[in-house]
């Protein structure tokens, strides 16, 4: 009996042995799993990361552009009134040119008419003069 109750004590040992050895390959694959999943938290902490950092220089990109865009803008705008300003000049220049021009004439005008007049006074003066001549 004691041979069957020391065989059977093995036995059971053999099976407690066995178990022990499935659960720890159990435990071995469970932890293998855990690693795996840590290693994929891993890597998607890794690429949320790349796209936080994308994110980040487009938003930057964004904003640079967004303030070259304005500044264009304002840029147009100067040139807009830059040309606004000169319209208004050459408008002002030409009424300053015409008037200067009616002045012109309106000079010369004058100087014909004293020209005339003068030139009406010498042929007044030689025939006057002619007629004083003849009397004398």
């Amino acid at each position: 009996m004691s041979d069957t109750y020391a065989e059977h004590g093995r036995v059971e040992a053999e099976r407690a042995r066995e178990v022990a050895e499935d659960e720890r390959a159990i435990i071995e694959e469970t932890r293998s799993r855990v690693e795996e999943g840590r290693i994929s938290a891993e890597l998607s902490r890794a690429t949320a990361e790349q796209f936080r950092v994308l994110a980040e220089e487009a938003r930057e990109l964004n904003e640079r552009y967004r303030s070259e865009l304005e500044f264009s803008r304002q840029e147009r705008e100067s040139i807009r009134v830059a040309a606004e300003d000169a319209r208004h000049a050459a408008e002002e220049a030409r009424h300053a040119t015409i008037a200067t021009v009616a002045a012109t004439a309106e000079v010369l005008s004058t100087s014909l008419a004293q020209l005339q007049f003068l030139e009406e006074a010498r042929s007044t003066l030689r025939q006057l003069k002619r007629k004083v001549d003849d009397v004398q």
